[in-house]
């Protein structure tokens, strides 16, 4: 198999099943296996996943990461910030009720060429920052609120796909902090 073929989204889980049991057995630690990770779901080829797990004994893996395929960010009755290293899923659920959820995806380890974030708010705000590079698409919904997705194509990047619905709340999509309100 040629190191220059195209590595394929199965290709990219099966290293980042065998990361995952590299760190549940203590062989990486949380920053190495986060750095990989990153690596994995950036590569491009096959021969750019071969050296992310050079060092490791040959294993199977026995499950993918839980983590990596769905996961839920709650705010209710309060404000809940996520931000800096850390690994979002392929389906990442915001729901915000009666608060603030604030999601900083610029820093976080993206797994896969294409995420789905589901942003559910009600009588909430819910800010979220992507990378520079991303492609946004918006396929929300807005009840008596306001959605602002700044989106389009940013490079190269992942594609981000913000679906769910604003009820009496306010979502902002951005690439930017100028809407960030941290305080």
């Amino acid at each position: 198999m040629s190191d220059d073929l195209r590595a394929s989204d199965a290709d990219r889980d099966r290293v980042a099943a065998v990361l995952g049991e590299a760190l549940a057995t203590g062989r990486l630690t949380s920053i190495e296996h986060a750095d990989r990770l990153d690596a994995v779901y950036s590569a491009k080829t096959l021969g750019e996943l071969a050296p992310l797990t050079k060092d490791l004994p040959d294993v199977t893996a026995t499950t993918a990461p839980q983590e990596v395929e769905r996961q839920t960010v709650n705010a209710v009755l309060g404000k809940t910030i996520r931000k800096g290293r850390w690994t979002a899923s392929r389906h990442t659920r915001l729901a915000a009720r009666f608060g603030a959820l604030i999601v900083d995806l610029s820093e976080a380890v993206l797994p896969g060429r294409e995420i789905t974030v589901e942003a559910d708010a009600a009588f909430s705000k819910l800010i979220i920052r992507v990378p520079d590079d991303c492609t946004v698409i918006d396929e929300g919904t807005t009840l008596i609120g306001k959605r602002n997705v700044s989106g389009g194509s940013g490079g190269d990047g992942p594609v981000i796909r913000v679906t769910g619905r604003a009820m009496f709340s306010k979502v902002i999509v951005s690439r930017g902090v100028s809407d960030w309100n941290l305080a």
